[in-house]
């Protein structure tokens, strides 16, 4: 068993913006009593004992934290390298400062399109015009910036002026990544899922970018999986070198595995070393002797390990399944099935959304049904 490399420390799911992508549980009230700043003290502690390098300050918003920077501070006092991921709503000048003080080492700021009006329409409030001057006191403080950008039907026809945008901004790096079907996201499906065609016309941009802009900026572009011959190697395997410790202190091998029955892990009641090495939430799907067929006998079990465990029970109700994704699956039907729906949609930027809110309330799970089961074998 290998150490973590990286932490996703989730301070808070608070948030000023409404993306209808967000990767955020459905049930936000359950995370309500985060974990002081003497808590979070501890766990990164205990996260650079175990290990752990990196640490990515999340959320929702972390600048909602009034102790960002205290977090921030310890990060840096125990050597860990510190990145901001934020919607930099609320990153103003004196903020920035703040953070610099405490050690900050990087920034990473998402933007929901390149166009004011649209980027707003997709954030659900006002939030353009911040980040670009966010962004801007990102590099005027020496900081490497990273831009990311979440993209789906309504907004990829626009990566060209994305991408431009990032180039007027200065940006160090670009993330491109295409919707993962969770939370938010698999609740909008039908209105973000894009088509082939609008992938292949982005691939094209983006080949296109990378080779005039390779000695200046990195342009990271995921695709989405669903129109994958092969899964992805989720996290690069199951607890395998990332952790994530959410709002109230669960443990969790990525963001999305709170949606999968498995028994809760918390830093409230454990030690981060015995949660990554002894808890089920950690070792049920940790290197591949849980694999079914057709998992179990593929070539391909060390390189994807059998892909996303969260996906799979999203779309089969049972996380032990093979990804429905990967075109070996006995249920891939139920992702083609998807493509086929997105593909024969004429439909870009005009379809619903229904956003995240701002805030907890009820809202429906949309998990499987009752019958629903984490089969391991």
């Amino acid at each position: 068993m290998d150490s973590p490399f990286g932490l996703l420390a989730e301070l808070t799911y608070r948030c000023p913006l409404a993306c209808p992508y967000c990767s955020n549980p459905l049930n936000l009230g359950d995370y309500a009593d985060e974990l002081d700043t003497g808590e979070w003290r501890r766990v990164l502690r205990e996260a650079r004992d175990l290990g752990v390098l990196q640490c990515h300050l999340s959320g929702g918003e972390p600048l909602a934290r009034r102790d960002l920077a205290e977090i921030v501070a310890q990060a840096h006092d125990l050597g860990l390298y510190t990145n901001l991921v934020t919607s930099a709503f609320g990153l103003s000048r004196a903020k920035a400062e703040q953070l610099r003080a405490a050690g900050l080492d990087h920034v990473q700021v998402s933007i929901q399109a390149d166009e004011p009006a649209l980027s707003d329409r997709i954030a659900g409030t006002p939030s353009f015009h911040r980040k670009i001057e966010a962004m801007r006191v990102v590099k005027a403080l020496g900081w490497p910036l990273t831009v990311n950008v979440v993209l789906h039907r309504q907004n990829i026809d626009r990566v060209a002026d994305v991408l431009a945008l990032a180039e007027q901004v200065g940006a160090d790096r670009v993330e491109l990544a295409n919707t993962q079907y969770y939370g938010w996201a698999w609740r909008n499906r039908a209105a973000l899922l894009p088509s082939r065609a609008q992938l292949d016309a982005a691939e094209v941009v983006v080949r296109a970018a990378r080779n005039r802009l390779r000695d200046r900026m990195e342009i990271i572009y995921v695709l989405p999986d669903y129109y994958s011959r092969y899964p992805k190697p989720c996290m690069g395997g199951w607890a395998a070198r990332q952790l994530t410790v959410t709002p109230n202190g669960d443990v969790l091998p990525c963001p999305a595995a709170q949606s999968l029955p498995l028994p809760r892990a918390s830093v409230r009641e454990d030690p981060l070393d015995r949660i990554w090495a002894e808890a089920p939430v950690m070792t049920a799907f940790r290197g591949t002797d849980w694999m079914p067929e057709p998992c179990r006998s593929c070539d391909r079990r060390e390189l994807d390990f059998g892909g996303c465990r969260c996906q799979a029970f999203q779309l089969t109700g049972d996380a032990a399944r093979t990804d429905p994704v990967c075109h070996l699956s006995p249920d891939h039907s139920l992702v083609s099935q998807a493509v086929e729906a997105a593909n024969a949609d004429s439909r870009t930027g005009d379809r619903p959304l229904i956003p995240r809110p701002h805030r907890a309330q009820s809202v429906s799970t949309g998990a499987p049904p009752k019958t629903a089961k984490l089969r391991t074998q």
